[in-house]
Order: structure tokens, then sequence, then C-alpha cells
């Protein structure tokens, strides 16, 4: 067991240490995938408990063999080409609604690099067209003020002219659809002291 060949005490099982267990993990992670290390801290603890059983440690070390933690894609995603997110601009019918609405909301993650969230949860409130400025909410309330590029500006206004349903709510609704749906809800009814 490789375990057993890094023990540095003369006294074998019996002089074990937690520093010892511990980085018998730690080389065996630089050796070894995330799911093998994991398979190794598995087979140590048990190895570990038997021990204790036989009497062959005085103490139950097991815990000192860390659990090992790893996603499969640990790494930042890729962004796209530009190549392909001007493939994607390309793509969309500006003649319709529905491709404005899918241009704005294309060029305003492409451009400025917003989450899909907050994109989604554009208000009209969040627009300052005198000052080319457009206000983000994100991340735990936080509110940035980023430049508001004139491609950007003008898809939306695109958007809201010519595609955005009409509708009493703020929300910008990079959507067609969804919102002319919500507002005949007994939800958005109630929501408005209509009910």
């Amino acid at each position: 067991m490789p375990f057993l060949d890094g023990l540095t005490s003369s006294d074998g099982l019996a002089g074990l240490t937690a520093g010892e267990v511990t980085a018998a993990v730690l080389r065996e992670s630089v050796a070894v995938s995330v799911s093998a290390t994991q398979f190794f801290v598995a087979g140590l603890r048990s190895f570990l408990r038997f021990c204790v059983v036989e009497g062959l440690v005085g103490a139950d070390l097991s815990q000192a063999a860390l659990a090992v933690t790893g996603r499969r894609r640990s790494a930042l995603p890729r962004g796209i080409t530009k190549a392909d997110a001007a493939a994607l601009v390309d793509r969309c019918d500006r003649r319709s609604a529905a491709g404005r609405r899918d241009y704005a909301v294309i060029v305003t993650l492409l451009r400025l690099g917003l989450r899909a969230k907050e994109v989604a949860s554009l208000s009209l409130d969040d627009i300052d067209w005198r000052a080319g400025e457009l206000v983000v909410s994100g991340k735990g309330g936080r509110q940035d003020r980023l430049p508001l590029p004139a491609q950007v500006g003008e898809a939306i206004a695109s958007y809201l002219r010519r595609g955005r349903p009409r509708s009493v709510r703020r929300q910008v609704r990079l959507s067609c659809r969804a919102l002319a749906r919500s507002q005949s809800s007994p939800r958005h009814t109630a929501s408005l002291g209509l009910s």
C-alpha cells in the first residue's frame, strides 16, 4: 500500500500522526485524478478504522484523511469565438418582434458581459438614456452603473418601439409572448389591485 511506504515514523503504524495521514492524501492527489484520490481516501479511512479496532494505532486518525472535493469542470467556461458571436447576431431577423428581441438580448449579453438573469430583470428605470448608462442589479443586491454602448441602446430602443408588447409594467422584459400571457393571469390582475 503506497500509504505505508510514506510513513516516516520508526514505530510504523503505532507512531502514526494525523499529519502523516494528511500528507499521504496530498501526495496521492498530486499523482492521480480527483475520483482516484476520493477512492484512495475511502480506502485509507477504512484501513485506519480497522487499525483502531485491531489496536495497531493509539487513536482513530480516519478523519485526518480529509475529504476530497472536485468538480468535473472546475475551470472557467470558455467564451464563444468572435466568429460564433457574429454568426449568432447575424441570424437574428430584425424585421420581426422576436428577432428584434433576440438581437437586443444577444447584443446586450455580448457587449456588456451580463448574466442572463441580469438581462432578464432589466427595468425601464435601469436605463438612463441621457447619460448613456445602464444600472445593473447584480449578486447580493449590488448595483453597477455601466456605460450603454450605442449598439446596445439602439437594439433595446428598437425592441421597445417595435417589438415589446404594450404594458403598464416597467420591466423591459426581453420577451414577446411571456409578457402578454402574464398580464392576463389572476396574479397579475391582483398585483395591480384590480381583483
